[in-house]
């Protein structure tokens, strides 16, 4: 019997030949990644053990995400407990406020993700980097601080099931609408500790930023990973944001390799999704929503759409228009933001009536920068809806792409956002 890709990763980094799904296995890893939330307590367990050093300060990135700036004294301190540990132990790869970003934005940004690694990092939400043919997974702030200090985990190998994509995606339906589809078909627990594998020609034409949105979610359904081979889209990315040639091994799943479950979804056929309240497996064809849901908030960002191509194609739909309600545009990144102002796009957000923020996960996980009160209704392009996500529990949060959010904005309800499309917005390959 072949392996998948996920098992073929596991057994090189534990010394094996094979592994099969439920094996346990003490696995090597490449890298870790760290944020304001969940490494300071990590970094305090190993404190008070005396453990006072980590595995390798080259093989960790650093950077606050959550409440950037700092928005109150606890905030604060964590954001001085984590750059004097950063200093201590003389991290390299440390990215402070004003150079920051959302975490699983900047490691692919900077070029930290190569195909066939295995990476942790203390945020669920890790599994964004198997866009790049990586098993990656969200881990809590024990295992963190085991990661930091030994460079090693212990993992049960996971089942995989698979998604075809096939077709192209028509004009108005994003990649975000892909994973909203899939999600609904099997349920926010229907991969649970799987591997969510990516295969078929759907993927030739997404690029790497698309395939991140779709890999980012897949702890919505429960899964341990989402995972896309790495093809020459991914190379082509690693290349311009490592010129030193970094070396890695592509690996590909056997044509034998056993899968619970296989599920093709014809996306030429699909059109924009949106998921409902209080669930992100509550989605539904743009056709079959109501158009009397009013609006109190749109919101742009957060780790899974709020990349540079997300932004275009939000103010491809917004320029010349003005927005109905409160509309929030949050970049991914620094480096992000830098670009948008420098292609103009703040200039259309700007005449648009929206608000622009630095890069921060903050109303993603209701901490602030657009957190709702009670009653309040948004529309998002965030990765959860669950009640209370966003701020009060009497708040409503529907899902959906940055095209679908922008169109709303405009509209003060939701709609399809393919009447908004111009010429420019189409042209974005997502």
């Amino acid at each position: 019997m072949g392996m998948t890709i996920t098992e073929k990763i596991f057994a090189a980094h534990c010394g094996k030949n094979t592994v099969v799904p439920g094996e346990l296995v003490n696995a090597k890893l490449d890298l870790v990644m760290c944020h304001d939330v969940t490494t300071p307590p990590a970094v305090e367990m190993l404190a008070k053990r005396g453990m006072n050093r980590v595995w390798d300060p080259n093989r960790i990135v650093v950077t606050p995400d959550h409440f950037v700036p700092a928005k109150d004294i606890l905030s604060a301190e964590l954001h001085k407990s984590l750059e004097k540990w950063v200093k201590a132990h003389h991290i390299k790869h440390y990215y402070p406020l004003g150079r920051h970003g959302i975490c699983h934005a900047i490691l692919p940004e900077k070029g930290h993700i190569l195909p066939g690694e295995i990476i942790v990092g203390g945020d669920s939400h890790t599994c964004t980097y198997g866009a790049f043919g990586a098993f990656s997974s969200g881990i809590g702030s024990t295992d963190l601080a085991a990661a930091l200090y030994t460079g090693e985990l212990w993992f049960r190998v996971p089942e995989s099931i698979k998604f075809t994509l096939d077709g192209r995606l028509p004009e108005g339906v994003y990649s975000k609408d892909i994973i909203l589809e899939i999600i609904r078909r099997i349920g926010v627990d229907g991969a649970r500790y799987m591997a969510m594998e990516y295969d078929g020609s759907a993927l030739a034409h997404m690029s790497m930023e698309a395939r991140m949105t779709i890999t980012n979610m897949a702890i919505e359904a429960g899964a341990k990973s989402g995972i896309i081979p790495a093809d020459e889209v991914t190379e082509a990315w690693v290349r311009e944001r490592r010129p030193d040639g970094p070396r890695y091994t592509l690996y590909r799943s056997d044509a034998d390799a056993k899968y619970v479950a296989h599920h093709t979804i014809a996306v030429d056929k699909m059109e924009p999704m949106v998921a409902f309240p209080s669930l992100p497996s509550n989605g539904r064809p743009i056709s079959e929503v109501p158009k009397d849901i009013a609006l109190d908030q749109a919101y742009v960002g957060s780790c899974t759409n709020a990349r540079i191509e997300d932004l275009r194609i939000a103010a491809a739909i917004m320029k010349g228009r003005r927005v109905k309600v409160r509309t929030m545009v949050v970049p991914a990144t620094t480096s992000i933001w830098k670009q948008a102002d420098d292609e103009g796009l703040f200039d259309i957000f700007y005449e648009a009536g929206c608000v622009i923020s630095t890069a921060t996960c903050g109303a993603c996980l209701g901490g602030y920068m657009g957190v709702l009160g009670a009653d309040e209704v948004c529309i998002s392009t965030t990765n959860r809806n669950f009640t209370g996500r966003m701020g009060s529990p009497k708040s409503k949060v529907y899902l959906a792409s940055p095209a679908t959010v922008a169109a709303s904005a405009i509209e003060g309800r939701i709609v399809d956002p393919r009447p908004y499309l111009t010429k420019a917005a189409a042209s974005v390959a997502v």
